[in-house]
């Protein structure tokens, strides 16, 4: 890893600390003077009739308190420069004793072959701060909350986690100082594509006229989070329109200039991805799944096998006509169904459509019938999972009920068109598990699901903490193509009160935004105050 001239950089910034001191000494010196200095009050009293009249124990009381004030004032001042000086002479003793380490004397002789002593200890803390950082490997955590999750961004937007009541699940435009922060990532990624190292895997024989060149346009999303110990990490990924090669950067800014940590060439041209999808009854959901598979899975990206689970007989027969018919009409058999004439368990669902691959390794989505996603997103899925390395947990966004949300109109407009990143359209489903994009061999490695959990919720969180207390990295982070679309939520009284309180709590948040919430409860006191204004209306004379 090359970090030009880091000594110098030390040096320059030394000197100017210097110059920066001795400038704040001479504006205290200056300070001190005018404090010193005479001062006329326009508004005092003049000699004559009127000061002879208080008295000469007046003035020599107002010259002694003045007198005071001004010994009081210098003391102060002297004390101030005092404490410069002793700072300038401690920053000069660390200077002599950085120059005598790049300069050390051998047999009482200065030796100057050390110079680059000082930048090569800066190098070796930088990259022990990378050592350090969650950027190459995973770290074993204690909880599904000790994940430091990724925020995401293009060129124009970030979607972040953290809202709260203020902030938004999409800003646009992003404030300035992230804008320039991402700028310069984005740059910074341009310039280790456009001028490789040696390491990075390029031919030696590929001459600049032969070699592609990247632009702005060229980024398509990217990832970052902070460890606030070490640094913050970058994931850059870079694609030409024509192309199906993506180039993946992975920067790392240990709290000092950024530092490169991979670059690499990612093809996914040809990494088929199996969307698995556990059901039971809802075959109107289905259908509506079905038309989003085929728009982007059928017609868009065309890489993808459907493996359906279906628990139970009521209902089977429609989800066998909906398959057959998308069949014929796209010409499409990559797909499988899995009958189970059981209880619905969606882990077991799950671990049924991994095993019933029968082609070897393969990517993995593990999707629910409600679920709608884009073209981008499974090329997201495709990136941000490595076999062996790291697995994909991205956050969706969750739409709230639509009758509340659109209860200005007389029906709610089509879903593509609720497919908005809004405070009051919906929210970032964080504490939410079950999507996720991992192989094959990773999910038989760690035990996939655990099979004794029944009914709602709770097995995508134990497979979650399985991969925490893992060697595997998890990549957690909110993606603007992933959606989930409201529909009504029944909480079954088989469940176990975790389950129970789980699927409360998720009812809850799915309805709507904090705001609209608040109308619904206080919607009889605001009735009453247009009552009394519409009668407070009628009632004035004409």
């Amino acid at each position: 890893m090359r970090m030009p001239r880091r000594g110098l950089v030390i040096q320059a910034r030394t000197r100017w600390l210097l110059v920066g001191l001795a400038l704040l000494f001479s504006l205290v010196l200056l300070m001190y003077l005018l404090e010193c200095a005479p001062q006329t009050d326009g508004n005092g009293s003049l000699p004559g009739v009127v000061g002879e009249s208080m008295g000469k124990e007046y003035y020599q009381a107002l010259l002694q308190e003045q007198e005071e004030h001004y010994q009081n004032r210098a003391t102060s001042l002297k004390r101030q420069i005092a404490q410069l000086k002793q700072e300038l002479q401690e920053m000069s003793d660390k200077l002599k004793s950085l120059q005598e380490k790049k300069s050390p004397k051998v047999n009482g002789m200065n030796y100057q072959g050390t110079k680059e002593q000082t930048s090569n200890d800066l190098l070796e803390f930088l990259h022990s701060q990378i050592d350090k950082a969650e950027v190459s490997v995973g770290a074993k955590l204690p909880s599904e909350y000790g994940v430091i999750p990724f925020e995401s961004f293009t060129s124009m937007k970030v979607f972040q986690l953290e809202m709260g009541l203020t902030r938004h699940p999409e800003e646009k435009p992003v404030r300035k100082d992230k804008r320039d922060e991402l700028v310069e990532v984005i740059e910074a990624g341009l310039e280790v594509i456009n001028n490789p190292d040696e390491e990075d895997g390029q031919d030696e024989d590929d001459g600049v006229g032969d070699r592609q060149l990247y632009s702005e346009n060229d980024f398509i999303e990217g990832y970052y989070r902070t460890e606030r110990d070490k640094g913050t990490q970058y994931e850059l990924f870079y694609k030409k329109m024509d192309g199906m090669e993506y180039r993946h950067v992975t920067l790392f800014r240990p709290f000092g200039p950024l530092m490169k940590v991979k670059s690499e060439t990612v093809d996914i041209s040809r990494s088929i991805i199996n969307v698995i999808v556990p059901l039971a009854g809802r075959t109107e959901a289905f259908a509506q799944f079905m038309q989003n598979f085929r728009d982007v899975c059928i017609h868009q990206d065309k890489r993808v096998h459907l493996t359906v689970v279906y628990f139970g007989q009521d209902g089977l027969s429609e989800v066998k006509s909906i398959l057959e018919s998308v069949s014929r009409e796209t010409d499409f058999h990559n797909y499988t169904l899995v009958s189970l004439n059981e209880e619905f368990n969606r882990g077991r669902g799950l671990d049924m459509g991994a095993r019933a691959w029968e082609k070897g390794e393969v990517l993995m989505f593990f999707c629910d019938v409600d679920i709608y996603f884009t073209a981008e997103f499974l090329n997201s899925c495709r990136l941000n999972a490595e076999p062996g390395k790291k697995v994909f947990y991205p956050v969706v966004f969750s739409l709230y009920n639509p009758a509340i949300v659109y209860a200005n109109q007389d029906i709610p407009p089509p879903v593509e068109q609720q497919l908005v990143h809004k405070k009051d359209s919906g929210f970032w489903r964080d504490f939410g598990f079950g999507m996720t994009c991992q192989y094959r061999t990773d999910f038989l490695t760690v035990g996939g699901f655990d099979l004794e959990v029944k009914g709602w919720g709770g097995e995508d969180v134990h497979l979650y903490r399985k991969y925490l207390h893992g060697d595997l990295m998890v990549i957690r982070t909110p993606v603007p193509g992933l959606f989930h679309l409201w529909h009504e939520k029944h909480c079954a009284d088989e469940l176990t009160p975790e389950q129970y309180r789980m699927c409360i709590q998720s009812k809850a948040m799915n309805e709507a935004s904090h705001s609209h919430l608040g109308m619904l409860v206080f919607r009889d006191e605001i009735e009453a105050h247009l009552r009394k204004q519409a009668y407070r209306t009628n009632s004035e004379p004409v």
